[in-house]
């Protein structure tokens, strides 16, 4: 049986495993007749503000126009926006795409050499900053090709009078921005007034056009940006948009959003899906400030949080958002990083709902899998997305029988057009019937659901046996006295390589050997970690993923 046929039969009753992704012909199509049909709903809040869909219309639009007739940029120019959660942050997206610029999503968090390669690589002709990181802008700007340069402060999109006094706070009590000197850079409420006067000129876009360019993490190399064209990231917001409308409804949910906006998954979560929805956004522009976090989540009845397993381990530890009223959550989503059993565990006692974890990647748009909303399996991915294909194959390329583990490909329509300017990279990566292979090791259990063993460059191989650090971080959650664990593998005379665990202990009485006794009664002998290393905290990404690459090089 092909696999088509196999999850066409497997699917869960009621959903359709095919869907029109041709609904809409671009992001900015799906953008305009969202605004226009939910008009006087709230869109996004954050920082004090909150955005209508109408305020959105309105704002994006006057971005737009500023573009147009202030700037010399073109249509396919590209556009870098570099902020954290904001409410700016959609105004840009959706005002430059109205222009018909494309996107490049940039970490605020950058280093110089950073944010000079992907200036630099993107070819980007302008930049939307918040003014905290200015003052890297300002070193690196000589060096790029950065012709236009737009600042925000936090609270722009406030009044005029608590606008200066939320800032001046921002500036001058908290010291949260280091100086800088730009002279020739515009301020984001003066490109709005500007552009609110002047006359906008509808852009015509072309399905294949690319919408965005996303740099991959770079954790393997030098950052990459795959090409999101708008029927990509079109078609996965309607792939996944029946699935989550099992347990949703459009334009009543409050959607926590503390994964950032430059980040793909929250990307088309909360500017995409959401927003084609008509439900709101309450942006975390921090939510490594879990204490200013859970008094955010305070204000609102909110319906639904997207998060990654570290998040949900700090809130859970939190004794203020254990207080919290969880009566009207009904979907918590992960993604990003795997999620342990222990956590949805605690997850699930601690608010009452159940974690329904995804599989994605920067390259898909990104989503793949899904577990149902009514019925997730923990420990899985869940099922592809309607119009998606999924295999595994060896390293030879041959497809793997159900439950055998290999390489997960995928094949749909939210697979990239491929890398920016590196067409080689492309072709290792993109086969010539459109099969996108993942570097994810994965199995195809017999009920459907997809299991990810391991990313292949992580897997450990102890006496010639393979190990899968998600196996062994998972079997340590379990510990009542661990907190946060991250398996690698080192190198051993005996065995070529063994594992190593290191450990944030709940407790400071943890002992080494109580977690290799745990993992000996819970795993077979050479799975059982070598050596075990305490750390008060481990090394993370800015979106939250624990980084073994980093804690292998220590």
């Amino acid at each position: 049986m092909d696999m088509e046929t196999f999850f066409q039969e497997k699917y869960p009753a009621g959903l359709s495993r095919e869907v029109d992704t041709k609904q809409y012909s671009t992001m900015l199509d799906m953008f305009e007749k969202s605004v226009a049909r939910f008009a006087d709903r709230p869109a996004f809040s954050g920082v004090g503000v909150t955005l209508t869909y109408r305020d959105l219309d309105h704002y994006s639009r006057a971005f737009a126009a500023w573009l147009q007739n202030e700037t010399d940029l073109q249509q396919g120019d590209r556009i870098a926006i570099q902020m954290p959660n904001l409410p700016q942050y959609p105004i840009a997206i959706y005002g430059a795409m109205r222009a018909g610029l494309v996107v490049v999503n940039t970490n605020p968090l950058y280093t110089t050499r950073e944010m000079e390669h992907q200036f630099n690589d993107s070819g980007a002709r302008a930049l939307v900053v918040l003014a905290n990181m200015a003052s890297n802008v300002e070193k690196v700007l000589p060096n790029t090709g950065l012709e236009h340069v737009i600042v925000t402060e936090i609270a722009d999109l406030h009044k005029p009078l608590k606008r200066k006094l939320m800032n001046s706070v921002v500036k001058h009590v908290k010291k949260m921005v280091p100086s800088y000197n730009l002279p020739k850079a515009h301020s984001f409420p003066k490109v709005l007034k500007q552009g609110a006067s002047s006359t906008y000129r509808p852009v015509s876009i072309q399905r294949d056009d690319i919408a965005v360019l996303q740099y991959t993490g770079g954790t393997t190399g030098v950052a990459k940006g795959a090409m999101l064209t708008h029927a990509n990231l079109v078609s996965d917001l309607l792939q996944v948009k029946p699935m989550l409308l099992t347990k949703m409804e459009e334009g009543k949910e409050t959607v926590i959003a503390p994964l950032p906006l430059y980040h793909i998954y929250s990307f088309t979560m909360n500017c995409g899906i959401m927003l084609e929805t008509g439900n709101h956004s309450v942006l975390i522009p921090n939510p490594r400030d879990i204490p200013g976090f859970v008094k955010e989540l305070q204000k609102w009845k909110f319906t639904a949080v997207l998060g990654l397993n570290t998040l949900f381990v700090a809130l859970c530890n939190n004794e203020d958002f254990r207080k919290l009223d969880f009566s009207s959550l009904k979907v918590t989503a992960a993604g990003g990083m795997a999620l342990t059993k222990p956590t949805a565990d605690q997850w699930r006692q601690v608010t009452g709902c159940e974690i329904t974890e995804g599989y994605g990647l920067t390259e898909t748009s990104p989503v793949v899998t899904l577990n149902p909303l009514d019925n997730p399996q923990i420990g899985t991915i869940g099922i592809p997305i309607p119009g998606t294909l999924v295999k595994v194959v060896d390293d030879e390329g041959n497809e793997q029988p159900i439950g055998e583990p290999g390489e997960l490909c995928v094949k749909g329509p939210q697979v990239m057009k491929g890398y920016w300017q590196r067409p080689e990279e492309t072709s290792k990566s993109i086969d010539e019937d459109g099969w996108f292979k993942t570097g994810d090791v994965a199995l195809i259990q017999d009920d459907g659901f997809i299991r990810i063993v391991d990313r292949k460059k992580d897997m450990i191989l102890v006496s010639g046996f393979n190990v899968y650090p998600n196996e062994i971080e998972d079997v340590v959650m379990g510990h009542p006295k661990v907190m946060e664990c991250a398996a690698v593998g080192i190198q051993d005379d005996k065995s070529g390589e063994a594992v190593k665990i290191f450990v944030v202990a709940k407790e400071a009485d943890l002992t080494s050997e109580e977690v290799r006794s745990f993992c000996r009664e819970n795993l077979t002998a050479y799975k059982v970690p070598k050596t075990v290393e305490f750390r008060d905290e481990l090394p993370k990404s800015n979106v939250g993923k624990i980084l073994r690459k980093e804690l292998r090089d220590s």
